[in-house]
């Protein structure tokens, strides 16, 4: 087995693992913060609200300054960073004597963050080009894995061993996955070459690669992708309860519908991936867009859950082309050297799209509903989908005429 190959092993199950201890928490989170004294339900809220948050906050302003880093002394060691950092202060969790401590210690996690943005960056370093559709894709399947099953597993160890627990479980796993990569993961970095390289600051990095039109395109389209798609996640079990109504296994619905759309993103994301080494990752970028808003259609159509269950399937299948041939292309069109900072960049982005797509889909769903959410999505998705076509496909043409 190649290197890279090994190596994508390793960081598949590294980007599991990162992936699903961010979101354990998600079903118990309200019942820990009870336990550690709010009793208050308004306040229980309020407080579940601002300790998920407060991890992708920091990881929006602190991922730029690891990817500075890691251009100048490797990638493999800001994953470690990251990764050993993340088992201490996720097992610290677990020993929370109050609310104040569980969100110092999620800005904490936030903060040391960049498992994913470092795996993605070495991965692009070590991979022929020929395939790195593919291995953009199956990286990406194992961050999409860890995102859906985090939550059921979470659901399941609260039941089993206590809440407690389940942070010293995932520091534990942390750590392995950590330790794995340090014995396992190669990485060829010239730390001589990099220390000639100008230290440029991370304001400046930014100005450097936002004159790259296409990676200004890219982080763009990062962003737009994850507003449109996460706009209306927190309205999904709303919609859901008001196709099925109050009766039984509402929430096994309502949970189906949220987690299916995440299954078949794991499944296309590898193939697709694959198919853009093979007719180029503009094109599968463009049609993934086109695809992804024609799903919101029907999803502002729907009258039952299954005709929901059903577009929100063949959504998560074109969602599989998206983010990899964004990775792909940023590999691509980066300068060397300055990859892993190209890659937090984006992770940036992808953050903040995370953090204002569901705000503003809260906020506009009082007058519009979750149905012309689904609209606005896909209104946004169809213009990205031209933005690429002009950015990435018809100006690189032009200029090689």
């Amino acid at each position: 087995m190649g290197n890279w190959k090994l190596n994508l092993v390793v960081l598949w199950f590294g980007n599991f693992l990162v992936m699903a201890g961010m979101t354990m928490i998600i079903p118990f989170l309200p019942l820990y913060i009870q336990d550690l004294g709010i009793t208050d339900p308004g306040k229980v809220a309020f407080w579940s609200g601002i300790i998920f948050a407060g991890n992708f906050i920091t990881s929006f302003f602190f991922q730029p300054l690891w990817g500075k880093l890691a251009d100048r002394y490797g990638r493999k060691m800001m994953l470690l960073r990251s990764g050993f950092g993340m088992a201490i202060v996720m097992t610290l969790m677990g020993f929370a004597g109050d609310v104040w401590h569980l969100l110092l210690l999620r800005v904490l996690n936030g903060t040391i963050s960049g498992f994913v943005p470092a795996a993605v960056a070495l991965m692009s370093a070590t991979t022929p080009r020929e395939k790195m559709g593919f291995s953009m894709g199956t990286l990406q399947s194992g961050g999409t894995a860890g995102s859906i099953l985090g939550p059921f597993i979470g659901g399941l160890l609260a039941e089993w061993v206590g809440f407690r627990p389940i942070f010293y479980i995932t520091g534990a796993l942390l750590f392995l996955a950590s330790m794995l990569a340090m014995f396992v993961v190669k990485e060829k970095f010239d730390t001589g070459k990099a220390a000639k390289l100008p230290n440029v600051s991370v304001v400046a990095g930014l100005k450097e690669l936002g004159k790259i039109p296409q990676l200004s395109a890219l982080f763009a389209v990062t962003f737009l992708i994850q507003f449109s798609m996460l706009s209306s996640m927190p309205l999904i079990p709303l919609f859901v309860q008001h196709l099925h109504g109050e009766g039984e296994m509402l929430a096994f619905y309502a949970g189906l519908v949220g987690s299916i759309t995440g299954f078949s993103n794991m499944i296309a994301s590898p193939l697709l991936g694959r198919l853009g080494d093979k007719i180029g990752q503009e094109r599968v970028l463009a049609v993934s867009l086109v695809g992804a808003a024609i799903m919101f259609i029907p999803q502002a159509l729907v009258q039952n859950v299954w005709q929901l269950f059903a577009a929100r399937f063949m959504l998560g299948m074109f969602m599989g082309g998206l983010l990899p041939s964004v990775n792909a292309l940023i590999r691509k069109h980066t300068p060397d050297g300055m990859e892993s900072r190209a890659y937090s960049f984006n992770s940036s982005f992808l953050s903040l799209g995370n953090m204002i797509g569901p705000t503003v889909g809260g906020a506009l769903s009082g007058a519009l509903s979750i149905r012309g959410i689904f609209l606005i999505a896909t209104v946004m998705l169809f213009a990205n989908a031209v933005w690429v076509n002009r950015t990435l496909i018809r100006k690189p043409a032009a200029a090689s005429e």
